[in-house]
């Protein structure tokens, strides 16, 4: 498989896991009546960007997340202040469909006037003094600021974040991770489809010099039994018998080419854990559909396990700087996942996107589930927490997230150069 054919699946794969996240975003908050202002996949600097009906969709620099920019949800970056001239544009209704903020001397078939008053989010009204004359015109609800030649669209508080119930907003929020979710289990289904069901467990190779080799192991052997257990299709009973028997010396019995052998097996120490350095495979017959949405189960089960498992110990500090991998290291790991097939590359995309889910449900600021911690509290208080306070919280923790990001990066790239 060539670098390019690598790389355009490591990047494929990278626009599926984001989008469908931001999807779930933006698709419940349209449904919610909130204006999403921008969906965006990457951040940084915007390489590529256009508009359709009320959201631009940008793909950005930096490929490390995405986002969906909902109305209210920060300040309004586009104010317009009392004692301001500005100029205005009617449509045929009568109501103003456009406020120019700069260049005014440019515009053309526009009434020009001081502010005298504006509410562009509840009443939609703004009063001018033209020419010593207070006139007051209605606002259309999609009327557009313009200024320095971007428009932004106005935002009346019925279409912003806040306006809507603690209930709405939450399901806006946590249908992201739930999109990954759904996205991981759609993909485990497809991979125990085309696995299929293995029918015994073979050995695929055997690694010259290793445990494996020594006792006499090779390649093509079908395993029967480990000290009279009986191994099966057992695939994980075998690695894990493997792994707990690091220096124990074991009785296998195994089928070559038709013959029953009995063999003194004993694992190498490395890690501390058994290894024998052998690859395991295995002969496969179709799955029934019973065995696809449990062989799916167990997918999503041991994964979603071994996932918390690992983040569990990020929390306690059980960790080092090597053990984290960054965009440059996950999309290293990925390029080899995608040249061992399609299938193998598929279950590491549906791992990657439970993790996802999972990771972006932890409370940590700047993440969705610090964002639906917050959403609790409101629902508890009886009253949302201050808007400028909560937006400081995500900001400092987006801050931080972006000092990790750099740091294992840093370390992702020395790793390279190191060999």
């Amino acid at each position: 498989m060539s670098a390019i054919e690598v790389g355009l699946k490591v990047i494929l794969m990278f626009f599926i896991l984001v989008s469908i996240h931001e999807w779930g975003h933006f698709y419940f908050a349209k449904r919610a009546g909130i204006l999403v202002r921008e969906f965006a996949i990457g951040f940084g600097p915007k390489i590529f960007s256009y508009k359709k009906g009320e959201t631009r969709y940008t793909l950005r620099l930096l490929p490390i997340g995405g986002f969906v920019r909902m109305a209210g949800e920060d300040p309004e970056i586009v104010q317009v202040n009392p004692g301001q001239t500005i100029a205005i544009k009617l449509n045929k209704q009568n109501e103003v469909s456009s406020l120019f903020l700069d260049q005014l001397d440019r515009r053309s078939n526009v009434i020009l006037g001081v502010v005298e008053h504006i509410d562009l989010e509840r009443t939609l009204q703004v009063s001018l003094d033209v020419d010593g004359e207070r006139v007051t015109y209605p606002v259309d609800r999609e009327a557009m600021m313009v200024t320095k030649g971007v428009e932004t669209q106005i935002a009346p508080y019925d279409r912003q974040f806040g306006s809507k119930t603690v209930g709405k907003r939450a399901i806006a929020i946590v249908m992201g991770p739930v999109m990954n979710f759904l996205l991981a289990i759609v993909l485990f289904l497809i991979v125990a489809i085309m696995s299929g069901v293995f029918t015994n467990v073979k050995l695929d190779s055997v690694l010259a010099g290793k445990a494996g080799e020594k006792a006499g192991l090779q390649k093509g052997d079908i395993i029967i039994s480990i000290d009279n257990q009986p191994i099966g299709s057992d695939r994980e009973k075998l690695v894990t018998t493997i792994q707990s028997s690091a220096g124990k010396p074991m009785t296998w019995v195994i089928d070559r080419s038709g013959n029953p052998l009995t063999l003194q097996v004993t694992p190498e120490t490395e890690a501390g854990s058994g290894k024998l350095g052998v690859v395991i495979s295995g002969d496969r017959r179709s799955a029934s559909f019973s065995e696809v949405i449990t062989g799916t189960y167990e997918q999503v089960v041991g994964t979603t396990i071994g996932i918390v498992t690992g983040l569990q110990k990020l929390v306690m500090l059980q960790f080092k700087l090597d053990d984290l991998g960054g965009p440059v290291r996950t999309a290293q790991v990925s390029a080899q996942f995608a040249q061992m097939g399609i299938t193998v590359f598929l279950s590491w995309m549906a791992t990657l996107s439970l993790y996802l889910g999972i990771f972006n449900l932890l409370p940590i600021p700047a993440l969705d589930g610090s964002r639906l911690l917050f959403m609790g509290l409101e629902a508890l208080r009886g009253k949302p927490i201050d808007p400028n306070r909560e937006s400081m919280v995500h900001f400092v923790g987006f801050a931080l997230l972006m000092l990790l990001m750099v740091a294992v990066t840093y370390n992702d790239i020395l790793r390279l150069i190191k060999g």
